[in-house]
């Protein structure tokens, strides 16, 4: 592919804007990014906060650890701790730099500052609203669509910033994601001067590893990792647990910041450990373990694309079949060869649902990463799943193209009756 070709020029352009760091959940950390600009329109410490969230977000944020608030879970811990601690520049780092003073003063400003939390009606699965009260003043902020995308800034009835939360992506100067192919993204992988990509893999590669260390070192939520590691310790079983352990540190408040991959850390850890531990077992040299990753990566975005951000179709089944895809490439596998990954690894496990962020995300990501390593396995071996085998249709985009359909189309009612249940049993 030609460096300077428009569609060379998107992908390195999406790579840049979505493997980024994030300390946390995304959704709670979004949250906490809110309230911290919300402070810092205001100007003062907030005696009154209210979180007006969509249902996405009240799901994604309610039985999640959010760090650096003393293993605090949900909406009012993310905003109190945005509000106390953040750094409103940082965003998605927002709480990676709490001071010892505001983690000290957490608890008693929580007793002591009501924090009113309403659902918030919206077309948009990631909305949330933010409004701090000192006295008779108010500052207001909403991110919608995106988990740092802040649509409006508003303090005492005056609006100080505003942009549409529905504009078109090139309205947002938003690459274009409708470039991504499985076809180029085998071809941008083989030839993309690496010098463009290098900083960018190198911190996913560097990041997400040590927190799967970490998650294997210690005790987190339900330590998936490390029952995976008891159970076997051979290479894929290796794969699933790194991917898994980041998790289960992330899910239950480590402190380490991951590299996210479409908006999602448990994504950004499923499409990058699993590659990173097979080519080490492989021998690969580095220059091709970055080539497997882009690869991933660009995959998991490219399914998600189709998806969004947020719904009840759980976001590691895209990152699997990513990894899956990486993984075959380590192999020598070429473009028919990813294909037929993905298109298996997406037959096999498409369904799992997103019940929120939570321990057993990191059992999902397992699962997942079992079938993107099995849906290469079954083409090496001959086998695979053909048109009119389930939602499976002829060509791997018209694939991708289905299973998105079921995830954002098919199952929004799903997601509404998941979210009434995870309310209802609050």
């Amino acid at each position: 592919m030609e460096r300077n070709s428009v569609v060379y020029q998107t992908y390195v352009d999406i790579l840049r804007r979505e493997l980024v760091c994030a300390m946390g959940c995304t959704e709670p950390i979004a949250l906490a990014y809110c309230a911290a600009t919300a402070r810092a329109a205001l100007g003062a410490l907030p005696d009154r906060i209210t979180v007006e969230a969509s249902g996405n977000i009240i799901k994604n944020v309610k039985s999640v650890v959010v760090p650096n608030t003393g293993g605090r879970r949900g909406i009012a811990a993310a905003a109190a701790i945005g509000v106390l601690g953040g750094d409103e520049g940082a965003e998605l780092q927002v709480i990676s730099r709490v001071s010892e003073e505001a983690k000290a003063r957490l608890g008693d400003y929580l007793e002591q500052t009501p924090v009113e939390i309403l659902s918030l009606p919206s077309d948009c699965l990631l909305d949330m609203i933010v409004t701090v009260r000192h006295g008779d003043s108010y500052a207001k902020v909403r991110i919608a669509n995106e988990h740092t995308n802040i649509v409006l800034v508003e303090r005492d009835g005056k609006i100080l910033s505003q942009k549409d939360a529905h504009a078109a992506p090139q309205e947002q100067n938003v690459p274009d994601y409708s470039l991504l192919t499985v076809s180029d993204i085998y071809n941008f992988a083989c030839t993309c001067a690496l010098d463009d990509v290098r900083s960018i893999l190198d911190q996913q590669i560097e990041m997400n590893t040590a927190i799967a260390e970490e998650g294997l070192r210690h005790d987190y939520g339900a330590n998936i990792g490390k029952v995976l590691l008891k159970t076997s310790d051979n290479l894929r079983t290796r794969a699933k647990a790194y991917a898994a352990a980041g998790s289960d540190a992330r899910m239950n408040g480590c402190e380490l910041p991951v590299v996210i991959c479409s908006g999602s850390g448990n994504q950004g850890l499923t499409a990058s450990l699993p590659v990173i531990v097979y080519a080490r077992a492989l021998g690969a040299e580095q220059d091709t373990l970055y080539r497997a990753l882009l690869i991933s990566n660009l995959i998991t975005l490219h399914e998600k694309t189709g998806i969004g951000r947020l719904s009840a179709y759980c976001g590691a089944v895209s990152a699997g079949a990513g990894a899956g895809a990486g993984i075959a490439y380590l192999h020598g596998g070429n473009e028919r060869d990813i294909a037929h990954t993905i298109v298996n690894a997406l037959a096999i496990s498409s369904g799992i649902v997103c019940d929120g962020a939570k321990s057993s995300c990191a059992a999902k990501i397992a699962t997942a990463v079992e079938t993107g390593i099995f849906g290469y396995e079954m083409y090496q071996n001959g086998q695979q799943f053909y048109a009119g085998d389930g939602l499976v249709v002829k060509g791997v985009e018209n694939s991708i193209r289905n299973f998105g359909r079921l995830a954002r189309v098919g199952m929004r009612e799903t997601d509404q009756e998941i979210i009434r249940m995870m309310t209802e049993l609050s």
